[in-house]
């Protein structure tokens, strides 16, 4: 029948159970968290490295909205020929490769894409129109 011993058993198994989708979620949750990007994400950073005082930090802040401009253009001149480079990189290498290797590849590529977030993915014939 069902005895003490057994209970505490059934009880410990679940205990352990929910303790373990607990942590995974929490540990999912924490990996896929969005990052805080800009500005105010590098002055939370230096912050706490350096030990900023307000006055350091809205001027400091101050210096990366005032040079952020540029940064994006060449952060944009930057990303699209490594975009290009890579276009021509994927081509180059799905000549090599056989049907099923080309299939598999793509999928890859997809899944690399989808990683970075770029929304730009091509993945059609390695990279090649």
């Amino acid at each position: 029948m069902f005895n003490r011993s057994k209970a505490q058993a059934l009880a410990l198994l679940a205990a352990v159970f929910v303790v373990g989708g607990a942590a995974g979620w929490g540990i999912d949750t924490w990996i896929h968290r969005p990052r805080p990007r800009g500005p105010d994400a590098f002055v939370n950073y230096l912050t706490g490295e350096l030990k900023l005082d307000s006055l350091q930090r809205d001027s400091i802040r101050g210096v990366l909205i005032r040079h952020k401009p540029q940064m994006d253009s060449i952060w944009k001149d930057v990303h699209t020929r490594v975009d290009s480079l890579r276009h021509v990189m994927r081509g180059e290498i799905f000549t090599h490769l056989t049907e099923a290797q080309r299939t598999k590849y793509l999928q890859l590529v997809a899944e690399q894409a989808h990683q970075r977030g770029d929304s730009t993915r091509d993945t059609t014939h390695g990279g090649r129109n």
